[in-house]
């Protein structure tokens, strides 16, 4: 699918977490990355896709740093309060989407190419309901309580999910409010779609697509954004 022939979508950001594992004085959205925040970076990555037509931002009701970015200016972004779990602050974004369709995206993913978003739109589109994922490539443990290995898992067929995950907006909608009041364990939209009956298709994306979780993760982000510059400029007009 290209860019020119997609629909606008709406896409969410659920930007209300604390980042408590890379021990910043800010949560990590708002660390600084290759010259804009990390925040900054993700939501550039999505309002420079022309299928993208608007940007909800789930934020921390006492959050003072998302209104000091230049960003939030940009009139096709919309803020809502976010929750205390994700799927509360996703919930609270969708209350107020108009379109049929939405798109959610950690604000931690700042390296998010437009060729894995064509690839996940028509793949949405056609099936219903998809999400980015990578293929599991190491040796897979299980271990017990004391972190001992008790087992060797399979890695065939397994995948680590990425995001975005899109899916309709009533029928996302609908499956996190059921999943929330029976206390049901979600961890991203895909498995409240997945509980609620409905099929998943997974779209293989890139490796790079990493989210920013560790101390670490900020120099090799650095590096894919500068890798993902470089082939930009390198394109013939």
């Amino acid at each position: 699918m290209s860019e020119a022939a997609s629909p606008g979508l709406t896409a969410v950001v659920p930007a209300a977490g604390i980042g408590s594992r890379m021990g910043a004085s800010c949560p990590k959205q708002y660390l600084p990355l290759a010259g804009k925040t990390i925040l900054e970076h993700t939501l550039d990555a999505l309002l420079s896709h022309s299928a993208i037509a608007q940007v909800i931002v789930a934020l921390a009701p006492h959050d003072t740093w998302f209104e000091t970015l230049s960003v939030a200016r940009d009139p096709r972004i919309l803020r809502v309060q976010g929750g205390a779990e994700r799927a509360y602050s996703v919930l609270n974004a969708l209350h107020v989407t108009t379109g049929p369709w939405v798109l959610v995206h950690d604000a931690a993913r700042p390296c998010l190419t437009h060729g894995d978003l064509d690839e996940l739109i028509a793949a949405a589109m056609a099936s219903g309901g998809a999400i980015l994922g990578s293929r599991v490539r190491d040796t897979m443990k299980r271990t017990d309580g004391a972190g001992n290995i008790v087992a060797t898992v399979d890695r065939d067929g397994l995948w680590h999910a990425l995001t975005p995950q899109m899916f309709p907006t009533g029928t996302l909608k609908r499956a996190l409010e059921e999943g929330l009041t029976l206390g049901a364990l979600i961890t991203d939209e895909a498995s409240a779609m997945e509980r609620a009956g409905f099929t998943v298709k997974m779209v293989e994306g890139r490796a790079d697509n990493i989210k920013v979780t560790r101390p670490e993760d900020l120099s090799l982000a650095e590096l894919f954004l500068q890798q993902q510059s470089a082939r930009q400029q390198a394109r013939p007009d």
